[in-house]
């Protein structure tokens, strides 16, 4: 089963977003857009996202550029591709939830702190 199939699921495991205190009216539930590439574009996947009040950014094949729509998506790329730079995070070893999840807090640990010690 592929991403573009279980868009739904997706979308509706995303945990409510916090909101500055002080900014009025309900907290969001869901983010107001999401960027996708061609993998999850289809006309269900589009209809799933506007019924939960999401605007589908997804490439259209023909129509829109991936120069455009790729200069949001290269950041969780380039992230991804960071946390894959620890083993035991690109194969996932462990069978518990709980320390595979301890393994990505000290991955993204450890990319801070190299982040803030390089030199400028």
């Amino acid at each position: 089963m592929n991403e573009g199939t279980i868009l739904e699921r997706l979308v509706d495991a995303i945990p409510p977003l916090k909101q500055p205190h002080g900014r009025p009216g309900r907290p969001r539930r869901r983010p107001g857009k999401l960027h996708a590439d061609l993998g999850y574009a289809s006309r269900r996947n589009r209809a799933v996202l506007r019924r939960r009040g999401i605007t589908p950014r997804i490439a259209r094949k023909g129509i829109d550029s991936r120069e455009r729509l790729g200069r949001y998506r290269w950041i969780v790329e380039r992230d991804f591709a960071w946390l894959h730079r620890n083993r035991r995070l690109l194969v996932r070893y462990e069978r518990d939830d709980s320390l595979h999840d301890a393994f990505l807090h000290l991955g993204c640990a450890l990319i801070c702190w190299q982040l803030l010690h390089s030199p400028p």
